[in-house]
């Protein structure tokens, strides 16, 4: 049953102990399956009655085990997402999905499958071009998946359970819309830590739970009276992914994030799945040309031979500007985990597009450890003092 009164405290205890729902639900006869990254297509997981789980690193969990399989110099989050498994964190797991989202995440992914025995793993193979042919592409990788899912799970994937699922997180990615629309007014009547618990909560609950979840929030924070403290600043942070709020509570002890456009945030539910005659093809769509992440190349004109600087900048980055106007945005952080090269050659680019805009930005570094908060929070002072 569902408790208005407790959306976001509820929110923040399955983030304090994300697996306890899921060793729940295993307990229960339920196969979990995990997944890195928000491109892995998830209605396809739970369409076949099975359920995802988002697997994430730990900053404050020293990389020890991880170091037997990758070098130092190398995508940190991925190091600890991998240290975590080899460590038996994600031992309830039935199954695991990965996507070639980045090159650190394909190499991983070959050694998580290596280093465990879980019964179920799968690689997606992604394009990194939103061209038509990737499309087609991307629908035979999703075709491939739909095959091992099936054998794994011993049931089959109907259009009619399919569309369904399609359905259920499409709602999930309007009710979070909806959530980040409370962050409009000034004071925001929700925090940017509440909601990246919120997100963090999501992905560790199966669809509908997480609806239910994202209902009583709502009605609870629409309501509420103690709102967060109106604060000079009006942050938007960008970059790969925001999943520890100690790092949000670092940039929210001087100003409002009122919008994050992370793989921890908003990104992943900012669009939704078309109907599609073909319910696969809607999915290839969808997570191919709608989920904005810097992995992807998007050309301003299809098969231009000529660059034009501000065309480009504008077909990377022109949805920002919609949302720098509608939350009132007045300074943009662009946050790069170290080694996260995809992220770190948009950056330069992503700054010109904001100085464009006449938003003041700046551009911050760190290593996925509890070690680069204090410094973190000194780059986040300095800006947001200039911007006061």
């Amino acid at each position: 049953m569902s408790d208005k009164r407790r959306g976001l405290s509820k929110a923040r205890e399955i983030y304090l102990n994300r697996s306890q729902r899921a060793r729940e639900l295993k307990a229960r006869g339920k196969k979990i399956i995990g997944y890195p990254c928000v491109y892995v297509p998830l209605e396809m997981i739970t369409a076949l009655d099975l359920v995802p789980y988002r697997t994430c690193g730990d900053m404050k969990e020293p990389v020890t085990e991880a170091d037997r399989a990758l070098p130092s110099s190398f995508c940190p989050i991925m190091r600890s997402c991998l240290d975590c498994a080899l460590k038996g964190k994600n031992d309830f797991l039935d199954g695991m999905v990965t996507i070639h989202s980045s090159d650190p995440q394909e190499k991983t992914a070959r050694v998580w499958e290596s280093y465990t025995d879980y019964p179920y793993f799968h690689f997606i193979d992604m394009p990194v071009t939103i061209r038509p042919e990737a499309l087609e592409y991307f629908e035979g990788q999703l075709n491939d998946f739909k095959k091992t899912l099936e054998a794994f799970s011993g049931k089959k994937l109907s259009t009619g359970t399919l569309e369904a699922a399609i359905e259920s997180h499409n709602q999930q990615r309007t009710l979070v819309r909806e959530l980040y629309e409370l962050t409009k007014p000034s004071p925001p009547l929700v925090s940017g830590t509440e909601i990246a618990q919120v997100v963090k909560a999501l992905m560790s609950l199966p669809v509908a739970e997480g609806n239910e979840l994202l209902a009583d929030i709502m009605s609870e924070v629409e309501n509420r009276t103690d709102a967060p403290e109106r604060k000079a600043a009006r942050l938007l942070t960008w970059g790969s992914t925001l999943d520890n709020t100690d790092i949000m509570q670092v940039l929210e002890a001087q100003a409002n994030v009122v919008l994050d456009e992370s793989c921890g945030g908003i990104r992943a539910y900012r669009a939704e799945v078309r109907r599609s005659p073909d319910a696969i093809e809607g999915l290839a769509d969808y997570y191919l040309n709608e989920i904005t992440c810097a992995r992807s190349f998007r050309q301003a004109i299809l098969g231009e031979t000529r660059k034009h600087y501000a065309r480009d900048l504008q077909s990377r980055f022109g949805y920002l500007k919609g949302i720098v106007k509608e939350w009132n945005i007045n300074g943009a952080i662009m946050l790069l985990v170290r080694y996260c090269d995809p992220f770190a050659f948009e950056m330069p680019s992503l700054k010109d597009y904001f100085d464009g805009l006449g938003i003041p930005n700046t551009y911050i570094e760190y290593d996925y450890t509890a070690g680069a908060l204090a410094p973190l929070r000194t780059r986040v002072e300095a800006f947001v003092e200039t911007i006061s």
